[in-house]
């Protein structure tokens, strides 16, 4: 079943643009009526998603409910995450995108049933509440000394370009690639220059027509940390890493 925000505001749209739901799935190219949807018993694809954006600019977070923003401006180039998981209690997951899963991340950005073969996961930290986050896997050496193939990053989704900072990382979703990178804005340009730390590895530059998300690196998942003390918070945070620990295949 789809969760009861997208529901509740799918169904606000429909009725603040005046259609019946038979014409409202003529609109948006589904089959027969939307009821179905507002019942409850179908979940909004990827392409009903992408036709409300392009159509009415409905912003994909807002009708997740994880933003206050319900349009967005379809003339500017947008970065924010195109599709949000949420588990049994309507609390935002954090989906693991592994090397992997990372080849067909472009191409199924905005289909919601392909997110459901990644792995989700909570962690019990204040950090990780009221924004989307994701964990992307590090494949290759450009990032070399800090961040090692394989290793983790947890990044938080942005929304517009104003939060790009030049000192940060960040995952970048183009149309045919996950990479990790700084970016800087070049000034006077639609264009970013991509930075890697490993010198082996020129800057180049793509326009932000290629970007179809950003990421901002806000942590990387590192395993095998000791302690003696332990108190509620350390012991739940340690079985969720141990949880994780099982999800990604690691000893």
């Amino acid at each position: 079943m789809e969760n009861a925000i997208v529901i509740k505001r799918f169904t606000e749209v429909r009725r603040d643009l005046g259609f019946t739901q038979a014409e409202f799935a003529e609109t948006l190219g589904i089959p027969s009526t939307t009821a179905d949807i507002e019942r409850g018993r179908t979940r909004l694809t990827g392409k009903v998603v992408a036709e409300l954006l392009r159509l009415y600019r409905i912003n994909p977070l807002w009708l997740y409910g994880e933003s206050n923003k319900r349009f967005l401006d379809t003339d500017a180039v947008s970065v924010m995450p195109k599709v949000v998981s949420v588990d049994s209690a309507e609390k935002e997951n954090i989906l693991l995108v592994n090397a992997k899963a990372a080849a067909g991340y472009p191409q199924n950005i905005q289909d919601t049933s392909w997110y459901r073969q990644l792995p989700a996961f909570d962690l019990p930290l204040p950090q990780f509440r009221n924004a989307s986050y994701r964990g992307f896997q590090v494949e290759g050496d450009s990032m070399l000394p800090n961040l090692k193939p394989e290793d983790w990053v947890l990044a938080r989704g942005i929304e517009n370009w104003d939060d790009i900072n030049p000192n940060r990382f960040y995952v970048i979703v183009l149309k045919d690639a996950v990479v990790v990178k700084k970016m800087e804005k070049i000034p006077g340009s639609d264009r970013v220059r991509l930075i890697s730390l490993n010198a082996s590895y020129a800057p180049y530059e793509i326009s932000t027509e290629d970007i179809q998300e950003v990421w901002l690196v806000s942590s990387k998942i590192t395993f095998g940390i000791e302690t003696t003390t332990e108190n509620g918070l350390l012991r739940e945070l340690k079985q969720s890493m141990e949880d994780l620990k099982e999800k990604l295949g690691v000893s």
